[in-house]
């Protein structure tokens, strides 16, 4: 059985403000629909992305902003932050996670760790492995993105 990740509902506040964010950002807008007062739908892909987000009024219940952690996934670091950055989206440093991959969680838009654990550390991996290099940035409601530099995926992805 194949299984697609193919959409994923993002909480907003203020539509426009939010279709005009991912616009800048380079998302590519798929649909709007706006049949009613109550009811606004809006569908941007990201740049190379299967996966599509949607946004707009009577679409979650979900607090705005109340999303972490959705990873984007990038060739390159430097050069994704860089062009982000371009466009004008406010984009922390390039750094790395001191205490491993897969120990930490999300929250506002960045990493945080288990009492004990390193933290993130400044600059790309240093031996630049793959799921190694990260950088963060939020949507105008607090919504967090992860960059995340893979240049070679794991076996089956």
């Amino acid at each position: 059985m194949d299984l697609k990740l193919e959409v994923i509902v993002i909480p907003v506040s203020d539509v426009p403000r939010a279709k005009a964010f991912y616009e800048k950002a380079g998302f590519r807008l798929d649909i709007e629909a706006k049949p009613s007062d109550d009811w606004h739908c809006i569908q941007f892909t990201p740049p190379g992305s299967e996966c599509s987000i949607i946004f707009g009024k009577g679409m979650t219940t979900a607090e705005p902003g109340s999303f972490q952690g959705i990873y984007l996934i990038v060739p390159d670091i430097e050069a994704a932050r860089a062009e982000l950055v371009e466009r004008g989206i406010e984009v922390g440093e390039v750094f790395h996670d001191g205490a491993g991959v897969f120990l930490h969680g999300h929250g506002k838009g960045d990493f945080t760790y288990p009492p004990g654990f390193a933290g993130k550390e400044s600059g790309r991996h240093p031996d630049r492995a793959d799921y190694g290099s990260f950088a963060t940035f939020t949507d105008p409601d607090g919504n967090g993105w992860v960059l995340q530099e893979v240049r070679k995926r794991l076996p089956g992805r």
